[in-house]
């Protein structure tokens, strides 16, 4: 099969904030080739996403996306591996290339399952898809009080994990955080899984960070969630030191394996989370998985975003029996709720897997994409390099 088109649109809210919800807009890829066709999403800002695509090429090593996956052979994993790496080389100085092919790697491996009627997670080698455990994953209340009835509104909707992230947390005193860690303890009950993400907001200050480490142990937090920026390697592990009981998690920000490779080997993690939207798709994730299992780590996916991200970011760790969390939008807005035709949805017993259903096993709603879809036009020199491709 030859890659035929490569078309990229861009959704959005009517109004976006500066709230950390990654789901107020989107950026989705369609694939064809060979009269199949395979969806994926960007988790990055979409329009120097569409830029890195077709942008005009400024030297041999800085060449738009496009170049390097126009016309390629798609026939199995390998022809996705060598596109990469074609990317990646061609595209080295193209800083947003990771993040736009991220999305197009997705809807390759999409396009290969409808081709071979098979689910992702069987393309990578995987001979069953594992239940997972969703954990709620949602922002901390302006106020104790809000996180608290975050918590309780977990806990009704039958979660047996919540995440709380961003918010106001890192912003005041130790003291404001721990009152925020005990109410969210107290909404979700003393059986739940709590995780705490605090988005990067020490930086690289290790103190700052373990004046945290009382409280978040107090509240038995399974984890703390990127207390520093993804480079920041030795205040990782410093601080994994001062925290046995609270282990850390990161990864979201690596935008290629050896980022994530490096958070477990240096940085120290107890938990390493990876967004297929971002490191360069299902086949990186999958590396990571990989040396994750070899080092005795948890897998963990990251996504705040749709269910067609969702399934994207599962496919990694789908097979592995004993990596068991997973993080499951709970609150995302309507944008990512409507475009998707068919949510995974919580058993009864409140379990999710990868679909066992070729490709994502995600269908898209073209009715839906239309709604939130921005009509956008780049032109440069008098020549339009994209516009808003139809929706059929």
């Amino acid at each position: 099969m030859k890659i035929e088109s490569v078309d990229l649109f861009y959704l959005s809210m009517p109004v976006v904030t500066t709230e950390a919800d990654g789901s107020q807009d989107a950026l989705l890829v369609r694939v064809r080739a060979g009269g199949h066709t395979g969806w994926g999403e960007c988790e990055a800002a979409p329009l120097p996403s569409i830029a890195a695509f077709v942008c005009p090429m400024s030297h041999g090593a800085c060449r738009p996306v496009a170049d390097s996956v126009l016309g390629q052979t798609i026939d199995g994993p390998d022809d996705i591996a060598r596109i990469a790496r074609q990317v990646e080389y061609d595209s080295m100085d193209l800083l947003q290339a990771p993040h736009t092919w991220s999305g197009i790697e997705m809807a390759l491996w999409d396009l290969l399952g409808h081709a071979r009627q098979a689910p992702v997670w069987r393309l990578l080698g995987y001979t069953a898809s594992h239940k997972k455990r969703p954990y709620a994953s949602m922002l901390f209340g302006d106020t104790p009080e809000d996180t608290l009835r975050q918590g309780q509104s977990a806990r009704a909707a039958g979660y047996g994990a919540a995440k709380f992230g961003w918010g106001p947390i890192g912003r005041g005193s130790a003291a404001i955080d721990a009152d925020h860690f005990a109410a969210a303890r107290e909404g979700i009950g003393p059986d739940m899984l709590l995780m705490v993400d605090t988005g990067q907001i020490w930086g690289e200050d290790v103190e700052a960070a373990a004046l945290r480490i009382p409280a978040l142990e107090a509240a038995r937090a399974t984890w703390l969630e990127e207390p520093f920026h993804t480079h920041a390697l030795a205040q990782y592990g410093a601080l994994a030191q001062r925290s046995p009981r609270v282990p850390l998690a990161g990864g979201e920000g690596a935008f290629n394996v050896a980022m994530a490779e490096h958070l477990i080997d240096y940085g120290r993690v107890g938990f390493i989370q990876i967004d297929t939207g971002r490191i360069g798709g299902i086949g990186p994730s999958k590396r990571v998985a990989d040396h994750a299992v070899a080092k005795g780590i948890t897998f963990v996916n990251h996504t705040f975003t749709s269910h067609l991200a969702l399934s994207a970011s599962m496919q990694a760790f789908a097979g592995l029996a004993d990596h068991r969390i997973c993080e499951y939008p709970f609150q995302p807005k309507q944008l990512a709720i409507d475009f998707v035709a068919n949510p995974l949805a919580r058993d009864a017993h409140g379990e999710v897997a990868a679909p066992d259903a070729p490709g994502l096993g995600v269908a898209v709603d073209p009715a839906g994409i239309r709604r939130y879809l921005v009509e956008t036009e780049i032109t440069v020199g008098g020549r339009i390099l994209y516009r808003t491709p139809a929706i059929d």
